[in-house]
């Protein structure tokens, strides 16, 4: 056999060699690895030991619990630690658990002269109300001052004597003005009982089902209005909502004579502060 091959025997020869896998050169002349000796070559490497066959358990889930935050509890500590009115007002602004502050445009705190010997407590801010941040300034106030004038009272009075307060359940208006629903009244019932504290009127005045719910743990205006009882350590009139005597113009007969009681009440304890 010639010991040179012209050059296509040597390319045939280098693709047969990449074919079999061949495609780098270890050392300047190859191998012929069937002439070896069954001991492996020193150039192999040692299998790695073999790992026991079994499997290592599975990671448990880290379980982070979230905290339960008790939002009445947080209502009961922010409201105690008011002083007054204005700090109060500024305790409801910052207070983060009632999810009706997000769809809100504005806070509703109160309206009328604090100290005032009547406040009146309504159920939650409509439309109006909520765009200009004071209770009661819609169709339905409008119809509270009405009727309160036909007894000598008015939310700008000057004179405590004759005055009013006003403020409601909820400071923030329920999204579709839908209904305030028992978490938020709970959740709000500590700022209520703390604002009647420091307003300190000598009558309360509930009006509508949500506010005799709040502070009388009872619902069923219709058989509630029109009986003296008592709240917050007050004498309290439940009376039917103004929005209520828009829909049904019968009942505003009822209506007036709870007001004729209210303005009674006020007569006989005249001066008793």
């Amino acid at each position: 056999m010639e010991s040179h091959m012209d050059h296509r025997s040597a390319r045939a020869l280098l693709e047969w060699y990449i074919d079999l896998g061949a495609d780098e050169c270890i050392q300047d002349s190859p191998i012929n690895r069937y002439e070896l000796p069954d001991a492996a070559p020193v150039s192999v490497r040692k299998a790695a030991p073999a790992l026991p066959d079994t499997k290592p358990a599975p990671a448990r889930p880290r379980v982070v619990a979230m905290a339960q935050v008790d939002t009445v509890a947080e209502a009961q500590r922010a409201a105690r630690s008011a002083p007054d009115l204005a700090a109060l007002k500024a305790a409801l602004a910052a207070f983060p658990h009632c999810d009706l502050r997000r769809g809100a445009r504005n806070l509703v705190f109160a309206d009328g002269q604090p100290g005032a010997r009547v406040m009146i407590v309504g159920e939650a801010p409509g439309r109006d109300e909520d765009q200009e941040g004071r209770p009661f300034v819609g169709v339905a106030g409008q119809l509270l001052d009405r009727m309160l004038a036909a007894i000598g009272l008015a939310r700008d009075a000057a004179e405590p004597d004759q005055a009013v307060y006003i403020t409601n359940v909820l400071p923030w208006r329920p999204t579709q003005n839908r209904d305030p629903v028992a978490e938020e009244i709970a959740m709000m019932r500590p700022f209520v009982e703390r604002h009647i504290a420091l307003a300190k009127p000598e009558v309360l005045i509930l009006m509508g089902n949500h506010a005799c719910d709040a502070l009388l743990h009872r619902k069923g205006i219709l058989r509630l209005r029109g009986q003296w009882t008592e709240a917050a350590g007050l004498p309290v009139m439940p009376m039917t909502h103004p929005a209520y005597l828009l829909r049904n113009p019968a009942a505003k007969r009822e209506a007036w004579a709870d007001l004729l009681d209210v303005r009674a009440r006020l007569d006989q304890t005249r001066g008793a502060r």
